[in-house]
Order: C-alpha cells, then structure tokens, then sequence
C-alpha cells in the first residue's frame, strides 16, 4: 500500500489548469514576440496592465463559449486547433474594436499579424503540451468498483464521457450467490480476497462503492474496506462520484433511501435569490421581445416562403407545481402534424418544414416564449415544459419524473445545454438526470454558466 497512487487531476482543478496556462503562455508568447520582433502593440512588461487584464477577460469568456475548456475537446488534438484558430479570431477582432481599454490601432497592419500569431501559438502550444502530457495515461485516475454490478456498461460509459482521464480498471463482485460472472469487454472482475493485492499491483487510486442494497456487501469486503479508509484511501459512493463527474443526479440508481440523493438547493426556497431571478426574467424577457420585433419582418418573410401558414402556434404544457399553461412558439411544423395524436419530435423528423429547421437550430422559434416569462408561467432557466401526455406517459416509467416540476419551467435549461434530442424515454431520463441536477444545485454561478452554454449551442447551431 506504500506504492504511490500517481497524479490525477480532478476536472475542476484541470479547467482551473487549463484558464490560468492559457494566460501564461500567451503572456510568454507575446513578451517573446515583443523582445525578438518590431512588435510594440502590446508589450506585457509596459504599466498597461488594464490592457492585458482585458485581453484575459476575452479570452476566458469567449473561449467558455466556444468550449475551448470543453475537457472532451480539450484531449484530442484534431479538435482543439479549430477551437484554439476560433478563439483566438474573435478575441483578437473585439480586442482591435475596443479601443478605448486596449491600445490604440496600430498604424502598420503586421503588428495585428504578430498579436494574432502571438496568441495563437501561445495557446496551441500549451494545449499541445497539456495533450501530451497532462491528458496521458501517466495523470489518469485508476478506480476499482466494488458492488453487485449488474448495470456495469452504464457505469462505465457514463464516467468514459464525462472525464476521460478517470479510468476504470476492474471490478469486484460482491454478491455471494451469483451464478455467473459479469462479462464486459476490456474490464477485468477480481476476487473479492484479493482487495489490498489488487490496489497496490494496479496501482488503484480510488475505490468506488456500486452497491444498491448495502447488505450485499460481505463481511470480508466490508472488513478491507474499513481498513483502507482507515489508512486514508479514498472510497467513494458510486452515485456521489457519478454525480459530480456528470452533473446529472443517477434517478435509475436511487432505491428506498432516496431522499439521501434530493437534499435540493436551499436557493429554492430563498426569497433574496427567487426576487433576482424574477427581475432577471423581466428584463431578460423584455430585451428578447424587442430583439424579436427587429427580426420579426425577416421570420414573416421566411415564414411565407418556407411554412406557408400560420406564424404562431400555441400549446399546452405543465408548468410548475403541475399547473398546465399554454406556450407561444413560432410554427416549425406542417399544418396538422399530430392528427393521430401526441408524437415524439426528433431529429430528422420529416413534418418539420425547412424554415422550422432554421428557427430551431437557431432557437428563434422560442422568442414568443418571452410572453410566458414575462406572464410568470416561466423563467428564464429551468426544466424545459412538457406536454401533458408525455408527462403522464414519463411519470409512469421514470422514476422521479414529476420532481422537475418544484420550479418553473425555463426557456433554457442544464439538460438543454448538456443533452440533445428528447425522442424517446432513455432520452427522458438523461435529461431528467440534468433536471435534478440544476433543481438540487441551481444558484448565480450555475445559472452564468447555463446561459453561457447556450450562447455556444446558439452559436453552433445545436438547437432542437
């Protein structure tokens, strides 16, 4: 057990990593350019600190955006450099257009060329360097579950696509009577006697206990375990680890003692937080009014040509406390699309026309949704409003599924942002996961970080 356990970064230390190198070594970058080259438009050892100070808060806020601190991105080579050349453009042209709190532009146009450059390699390079060093196998995180694991594929590809530096190594079967082993491609199932041989052989950094009824857990394994925690080995609980490393709440993993898993946020309760999110709601919703008149002469031409019919259509859909209200959208569909009745929407769905295609990757067709959060019947960001027959449908199956209506419906939402295409019941439950997760967590930071996400599903046209 004195066998070092290895390096790991935890995803928030690794985005924190990643923001303050960025900073780094675009300062580097540009001191070097400054020192070798006729380059005098930005000179980071000058007074003007306010100029770089700037320059950081661009490029933090518009590389969130354009998820340059996306941690999936972030591994692979062949995505970050369109990311990093993406990045760096739009920080460098609201750079040059802003004068007035960064210098002033320059007379000769290879100085913009050498900010560009400096900046660019700056950041390409210390992606290169966190890739090939800081993403390699030598920084993963080896864990071992332990626990009756009959849903291991779930487990294992939940936590493959959410981090993809924590690696799961093997696993131990506790149950006593179990006929068969589990079989799963590339994950190897040790004997429950050999516990302490297997972290110290595999050099296992965490343990993670995948147990639906504690009581299975034997008295032997239970025994190690203590031992372990005892020496200050860290042991986890699956759901909790499942939990912050996919920021959705397990609902299918949640049994009797589920009110362990909804210690919901206190903020929705808290009248100070509830009468900012309503202010912001009013404000919000009546600058996306007034941006939506300016648009509305294009949507009614677009509408013309594309839909042929009417501009609006509205909906009934459950709202909070399970209060039904009806939705305004713009029409995206042909005329009588559900004439056998509620259908799931999808895709590639063949009844949407191809105007509605374009205000729903655009997410245009949600402007009317303003008038709804200015009524109250929604909010800005919360559980995207269901249809009463799916809600009917949903809540029968999944478990939990009503919980998401203890707040408002929003016009965003966490499970917008994270997830995509709602068009079945395992699609339901994804997103409900995200659901729970923002109703249990939802406050200031969460509520930034939500909007800032849909700038980028905006941005890239990833509305549904």
């Amino acid at each position: 057990m004195n066998k070092s356990s290895g390096i790991h970064f935890e995803i928030s230390e690794r985005k924190i990593l990643l923001r303050l190198f960025d900073l780094l070594f675009i300062g580097i970058s540009l001191f070097t350019v400054s020192t070798f080259f006729d380059f005098d438009y930005f000179k980071v050892y000058d007074q003007h600190w306010t100029w770089f100070i700037v320059l950081a808060i661009y490029i933090t806020v518009f590389g969130t955006v354009l998820e340059l601190y996306d941690l999936q991105k972030s591994s692979r080579l062949d995505t970050v450099l369109g990311t990093v050349l993406l990045t760096t453009s739009v920080t460098v042209l609201f750079y040059l257009l802003t004068p007035f709190y960064t210098p002033s532009l320059p007379e000769n146009r290879l100085q913009i060329l050498y900010f560009y450059l400096a900046i660019l390699f700056g950041l390409y390079f210390w992606r290169w360097a966190y890739i090939t060093f800081i993403s390699s196998p030598r920084f993963f995180k080896r864990v071992l579950l332990v626990g009756e694991i009959s849903n291991i594929k779930t487990i294992v590809d939940a936590f493959a696509s959410a981090d993809p530096n924590y690696k799961i190594i093997g696993f131990i079967n506790c149950e006593t009577s179990k006929k068969d082993t589990i079989k799963f491609k590339g994950l190897k199932e040790y004997e429950p006697s050999k516990l302490h041989q297997i972290i110290k052989e595999e050099n296992i950094s965490e343990v993670v206990i995948a147990s639906y009824n504690s009581e299975n857990i034997t008295s032997s394994i239970y025994s190690d375990l203590i031992t372990l925690l005892e020496k200050g080995f860290p042991i986890k609980e699956y759901t909790q680890v499942y939990e912050d490393i996919t920021y959705r709440v397990p609902v299918q993993f949640v049994g009797k003692d589920f009110y362990k898993y909804f210690p919901f946020s206190r903020n929705n309760k808290n009248k100070l937080y509830l009468a900012y999110r309503r202010l912001f709601d009013i404000v919000l919703s009546l600058v996306g009014l007034f941006l939506g008149l300016l648009m509305l002469p294009f949507i009614l031409i677009g509408n013309l040509i594309g839909n042929r019919g009417a501009l609006f259509y509205t909906q009934e859909r459950i709202g909070q406390n399970g209060i039904p209200f009806k939705i305004f959208k713009y029409r995206t569909m042909v005329k009588n699309a559900e004439v056998g009745g509620a259908v799931w929407a999808s895709k590639n769905d063949t009844r949407i026309t191809v105007f509605g295609k374009f205000l729903r990757a655009t997410r245009l067709d949600e402007i009317p949704q303003f008038l709804n959060i200015l009524k109250g019947d929604m909010s800005l960001i919360g559980p995207r409003p269901e249809r009463p027959y799916f809600v009917d449908e949903l809540s029968q199956v999944i478990p939990f599924y009503e919980t998401r209506h203890i707040v408002k419906p929003g016009l965003t939402g966490w499970a917008q942002v994270k997830a995509r295409y709602g068009s079945s019941v395992d699609d339901s439950l994804l997103k409900l996961q995200y659901d729970l997760y923002y109703i249990k967590h939802r406050g200031f930071l969460l509520d930034i970080n939500i909007i800032v996400k849909t700038l980028s599903t905006v941005i890239f046209f990833r509305g549904q």
